[in-house]
């Protein structure tokens, strides 16, 4: 398609009207809580409303539903019904989007596809189907008009996070919502994502404990992506098998994660737990989604690995290069040490040589809340803090992993794994590994200098 007879491009009429659904959608939800609707009623009228409104603020929600603790126990229940239980659409939109991607006799191009969703999301759902070979597949429809939905949420959050910053005045978050504007659209660009998925299987083609769905692009467009069905339980499924299938489900996980960025300078900016699945005995890890994927310029990887190298080495000038590699500005003692209380938290599993837990017997409810505190209350002091754009999904998927080991109470030697997966790094070998590998799927020509 082009923009020109595009019929879901970003337009102000749908853009207008996404506004006044998400309005009414979350109103009816305080219209529960005026009725006096006990916690566990007004979560469940919260999710609806989320999930009714799917799009950007959808994916909030099933962020936080990942962090153990987090949130009040009714609403974390309610949110991670979002990641595999959100309304789906029916069968006519079904036809219509695959009429419209695959042309009137798209049926006829599967030996069978099902009526149901299989699962559905924040931007699309997924249906199970048969190729004529016989594959099974996942065929990922998007729902109508998600570019509209997307600026009309984007403007949103940035009104919302204007009203924090009056409020706070820690964090100009001008830069970070650029960043997430840039991923929620490349989230709507399934012929992107397809080649994500290949970057990621070529990344893993030595790996067989890690594997990725094959897309079939024949049968994908700009909002269609077929691939392969790939079998296995969720990652909440595992929760009280043994020890040592928990933590090897942690290697497998810290690998998934870490191997990419650290060789590659790529990560998966969605580490949700709806987002893996494991094989019997959990011998092997599959990923399941690829749309929101950031590619990093090499530099911003000397910041990653010198961080931590100036961390372990305590050599405060390393750590000063590291915040201006990553785009910090106005540097000063002071901001250094409160950057670094935060640094020392996030590194803190990695630099400790022992097997411990992520979060080393503090619990998950208390985990990083003192930091965070004593971070901003010190930032407040220095005025807005503008936070580098590319440090946004970085942070964000570390968050999410170790979330996923609080999950599962794993006990690793953080620090050597992650000191093996830095062994020999270079932004020079980094640089020429990266640029290979993108050029290999064909996302040279996508890939921020």
């Amino acid at each position: 398609m082009t923009d020109k007879i595009d019929p879901e491009r970003n337009r102000i009429t749908a853009r207008i009207g996404r506004v006044a659904r998400v309005g009414a959608n979350i109103s009816g939800a305080v219209g529960a809580r005026m009725m006096g609707a006990d916690q566990q009623a007004l979560a469940r009228a919260v999710r609806q409303a989320l999930g009714r409104s799917k799009g950007p603020l959808m994916k909030v929600a099933q962020l936080l539903s990942t962090i153990p603790d987090l949130l009040p126990q009714a609403y974390a229940e309610e949110f991670r019904k979002l990641q595999a239980h959100a309304p789906a659409m029916g069968w006519p939109f079904v036809q219509r989007r695959m009429r419209a991607e695959l042309g009137e006799t798209w049926e006829s191009q599967f030996a069978s596809f099902d009526r149901e969703a299989a699962a559905a999301a924040s931007l699309g759902q997924v249906h199970r189907a048969t190729a004529h070979d016989g594959r099974a597949l996942a065929c990922k429809l998007q729902y109508p008009d998600m570019a509209s939905a997307v600026e009309a949420d984007l403007g949103q959050l940035k009104t919302l996070l204007a009203l924090f910053k009056s409020m706070d005045g820690s964090i100009d978050s001008s830069e970070a919502i650029l960043e997430v504007g840039d991923r929620l659209r490349e989230e709507l660009d399934y012929e992107r994502e397809l080649k994500h998925m290949r970057l990621f299987a070529d990344i893993f083609a030595d790996d067989p404990r890690i594997k990725t769905p094959e897309p079939l692009e024949e049968l994908s467009s700009k909002r269609l992506l077929t691939m392969t069905w790939l079998e296995g339980r969720g990652l909440m499924h595992w929760l009280d098998e043994p020890q040592d299938t928990r933590n090897r489900i942690a290697e497998l996980l810290f690998k998934a994660w870490w191997g990419p960025m650290t060789h590659y300078g790529v990560i998966h900016g969605d580490p949700h737990l709806g987002n893996y699945a494991l094989t019997e005995n959990a011998e092997r890890l599959h990923l399941l989604d690829f749309g929101c994927v950031r590619i990093f310029p090499p530099r911003f990887l000397d910041g990653v690995v010198g961080l931590y190298r100036g961390l372990r080495a305590g050599d405060m000038d390393q750590v000063a290069h590291a915040y201006e590699v990553w785009g910090f500005k106005n540097l000063n003692a002071e901001l250094i040490e409160a950057l670094t209380m935060w640094a020392r938290f996030i590194y803190g599993p990695m630099l400790d040589d022992r097997v411990r837990t992520i979060a080393d017997n503090v619990p998950p409810a208390e985990y990083g809340r003192r930091e965070a505190m004593e971070v901003r209350k010190r930032l407040k002091t220095l005025g807005p803090v503008l936070i580098p754009r590319e440090f946004v999904f970085m942070d964000r998927a570390a968050i999410g992993l170790g979330a996923a080991f609080l999950h599962l109470r794993a006990e690793l030697n953080f620090a050597q794994v992650f000191s093996d997966s830095v062994e020999g790094f270079t932004t020079e070998t980094l640089a020429q590994r990266q640029a290979e590998a993108v050029k290999r799927v064909g996302l040279a020509e996508l890939t921020q200098p």
